[in-house]
């Protein structure tokens, strides 16, 4: 299953992330965590240094590794260059599974404690005023749609702060988004602004409330949020040392808070995977790309790309990741 957590900027979200993608391999289940945030902490979150983390190989300033493993032997794909974001596999093109060994996941992954961490990387000096950070995510979300993940694997991403994580498609790639919000009315208007959006691409959205101090933080998010909040996190010394940079065990985590994990565990599982939808947008967001700046800045009809022929869910069953 693919988790999103969302949020306002310091609402927690890359906290609930790491906790979310620990939680599961406490499991002993498959999972790989991708921060796909602006702000790169998922790793010092997950337990690495400062110094660890930066030295993962990030995705979105090797896109072009990503992007001739993903291409196979598509006929459609006349090269990597012409290979955006949002391009759709088709016959030919190599499929991911969460569970296999690939060069991909080989080069940009690191373990820590069970978690398979990726990261796109973070917005650097070079980048400014020459691109917006949303060329860096592009790597995920080519991944993405290649991706097959299986029944009792998660995959778990940490998304960029506020409404810019619907500047691209992948917000449409999830069996579930957890929208992180607090007893703010700040909060609450980005709660707003995504439920208006996941409205219109049928994004199953829950809330997690996060600094949650007292019965009246609850009523408040209750009376405003409704039947979307699921749990909630309140004052944790367990947090707060994880905030400090004193990552401790998880098992350590205060029971109330171990509960609130296992409910959102609990509600990806019940998820029921579409396959049919996820291609659909997934076309839909290439043909939005391809007409409005692809075409032009590749110098060819990207549409062509499209397979009418192909589908994700015939690969669903079948053993092999890659159709010749």
């Amino acid at each position: 299953m693919r988790v999103a957590f969302v949020g306002k900027g310091g609402s927690g979200k890359t906290t609930f992330s790491s906790l979310f993608s620990r939680y599961l391999a406490l499991q002993r289940v498959p999972v790989v965590a991708i921060d796909a945030d602006i702000n790169q902490h998922l790793g010092v979150a997950l337990g690495l240094s400062a110094g660890e983390a930066a030295a993962i190989p990030p995705l979105g300033l090797e896109i072009e590794r990503v992007k001739e493993f993903l291409r196979g032997t598509n006929p459609r794909i006349s090269s990597e260059h012409a290979m955006i974001k949002t391009t759709p596999p088709g016959h030919g093109s190599r499929l991911l599974r969460l569970v296999e060994e690939n060069p991909i996941y080989r080069y940009f992954e690191r373990e820590i404690n069970g978690v398979r961490l990726m990261v796109t990387g973070p917005f650097g000096q070079e980048d400014l005023g020459q691109r917006c950070y949303h060329s860096k995510v592009g790597a995920v979300e080519l991944l993405l749609n290649h991706l097959l993940d299986g029944k009792n694997e998660y995959l778990v991403v940490d998304m960029t702060a506020g409404a810019d994580s619907f500047a691209s498609g992948m917000f449409t790639k999830f069996d579930l988004t957890f929208l992180v919000v607090e007893p703010t009315m700040r909060s609450l208007s980005v709660y707003e602004q995504y439920k208006g959006y996941c409205r219109d691409y049928d994004v199953r959205l829950c809330v997690v409330g996060n600094k949650v101090e007292g019965e009246e933080d609850l009523a408040f998010l209750r009376e405003h949020v409704g039947a979307d909040l699921l749990t909630w996190f309140e004052r944790s010394a367990f947090v707060r040392a994880l905030e400090k940079g004193r990552p401790l065990p998880l098992e350590q985590l205060e029971v109330v808070h171990m509960q609130a994990l296992g409910e959102m565990k609990r509600m990806v599982d019940g998820c029921q995977k579409d396959w049919e939808k996820l291609y659909r947008q997934a076309l839909e967001f290439h043909r939005l790309n391809a007409l409005s700046w692809a075409n032009a800045a590749v110098g060819e009809d990207l549409l062509a790309q499209i397979d009418p022929e192909f589908s994700l869910a015939e690969h669903i069953s079948g053993g092999m990741a890659t159709h010749a």
